[in-house]
């Protein structure tokens, strides 16, 4: 009896459809590569690489594009390096996926404000920086590398939600999104991985702006209604919230 082929789902059959965000080509620009180091921690400038994404898919071999990097910027090379460290930390500890790599760390007891969180993912925080980035995010599924830390600092630090919630939104959003990469530098911020920033580095979003956005350019982009009566005014003190945050990471290591 002859078995008739099994129907193959479409895309649209397993949840896929087609959206206005735009897919970066594929194509190594060695020019901006070469001044990735110099360049690439300012987000107007827009000079990293968006191969994130064809990393993410396959459609270029890691292998390849390191020995493009070799000759052309060391940190960028590092960059690589540090993707396949990720890729081997969740390899070796698939405990990660759920619980911090160092142990001691899941004994923080997040604030976890659900209210705090939808601000946080709206870009309705009152924190310019902030707020640009989660809408970068939002519109185009994709946010640049220094904001990314910059939002994720604040989230963890600034409003204590725990970092799984982070994790899990730019899971949902980053058309770039690889589960050890996501989750490596999302523990990196929150103080929690391995070779983790250490709990007592909150980012500053006014600070941050002045080194890396100083003429607002980035931020007047995403976030039209700044300055005007629309924009909402910052939801936390900065100074509160670091205090608060060095008090509660510091009480829960001590058990």
């Amino acid at each position: 009896m002859e078995k008739k082929p099994f129907p193959l789902p479409s895309l649209k059959d397993i949840g896929f459809k087609e959206s206005d965000i735009h897919f970066p080509p594929l194509e190594i620009d060695k020019s901006s590569i070469k001044k990735y180091d110099q360049l690439r921690d300012f987000p107007e400038l827009d000079a990293t690489s968006h191969l994130g994404i064809h990393l993410r898919f396959g459609t270029i071999s890691v292998r390849k594009l390191a020995q493009e990097a070799q000759n052309l910027n060391e940190t960028f090379l590092g960059e690589l390096i540090w993707r396949e460290f990720f890729m081997m930390i969740l390899y070796h500890n698939p405990k990660v996926v759920n619980h911090a790599f160092k142990s001691q760390y899941d004994r923080i007891p997040w604030r976890n404000d659900l209210e705090e969180f939808q601000k946080w993912c709206d870009g309705k925080t009152g924190f310019p920086i902030v707020d640009a980035g989660m809408r970068e995010l939002n519109q185009t599924g994709n946010m640049h590398n220094r904001v990314r830390m910059i939002t994720a600092s604040f989230l963890t630090k600034h409003l204590l939600i725990d970092w799984r919630w982070g994790e899990a939104y730019f899971a949902k959003k980053l058309l770039d999104y690889e589960l050890a990469s996501n989750n490596g530098n999302w523990q990196w911020v929150a103080g929690t991985g391995t070779d983790a920033q250490p709990y007592f580095r909150i980012f500053n979003p006014e600070s941050q702006t002045q080194k890396f956005d100083k003429d607002n350019k980035y931020i007047k982009k995403w976030v039209k209604e700044w300055g005007t009566d629309q924009y909402p005014p910052p939801m936390v003190n900065h100074k509160m919230a670091r205090e608060r945050a060095l008090k509660t990471y510091k009480s829960a290591l001590k058990q």
